[in-house]
């Protein structure tokens, strides 16, 4: 299965072997199969794109993968890469950033010919100003989707690894818009409401709960 965030709301892209016990049927969900016809995504990606009363979207199929594959066709791929880093030695604080009125968690882009745990401690490291890293396993892969400023449909791809130090110092990236870094618990961080994006709450769940 595959969950894609476009405009903050979730799309799945699912088994339908499985529909009906993974999503249940409620008035503010749209659950449909796919019709193999690729054109017919961009009816589902327009509706997404635009103000919608969703709560999420369900594509399924019965190849999943394939559908994920036509989904990805119309879209510019961007790989990037960042940490869920928690502050030692108890390992109850999370590191997280502050950019553009939104909070959120460490990340960038891959460089060419770049691995992708290297480019995570490299993303780490400059926008948090940390130097001392330790990595440790992969959480998960997100994706969400946006606009550049030619106005060309981006679907972002990042890995997502667990990470910890015993850094206490920090040193926000300014030039990426970063105005704070700070550590919180994630039960403190989670009981305000604050502008964050679905995919980070979903690292962070995830990751602290490690299932």
């Amino acid at each position: 299965m595959y969950k894609i965030y476009i405009n903050s709301t979730p799309l799945f892209i699912a088994n339908s072997k499985y529909v009906k016990k993974l999503f249940p049927s409620t008035k503010d969900a749209l659950i449909a199969r796919y019709s193999g016809k690729p054109k017919s995504l961009l009816n589902y990606i327009d509706s997404l794109e635009k103000p919608n009363k969703f709560s999420y979207v369900v594509l399924h199929s019965t190849d999943p993968k394939a559908c994920f594959r036509e989904f990805k066709a119309v879209y510019k791929i961007i790989e990037a890469a960042g940490g869920l880093v928690f502050k030692k030695p108890k390992k109850k604080k999370i590191l997280f950033i502050h950019r553009q009125g939104f909070y959120d968690l460490p990340k960038g882009k891959i460089d060419k010919e770049e691995e992708t745990k290297a480019a995570a401690l490299r993303e780490v490291k400059e926008e948090t100003g940390i130097k001392n890293l330790k990595l440790g396993k992969k959480i998960m892969k997100t994706y969400h989707t946006y606009r550049d400023r030619k106005d060309r449909r981006v679907l972002k791809k990042t890995h997502w690894f667990q990470m910890t130090t015993k850094e206490k110092d920090f040193v926000p990236q300014v030039e990426e818009d970063i105005d704070m870094v700070f550590w919180m618990k994630p039960k403190e961080f989670l009981s305000v409401e604050r502008k964050v994006y679905g995919n980070i709450l979903d690292v962070i769940d995830k990751g602290v709960s490690g299932k």
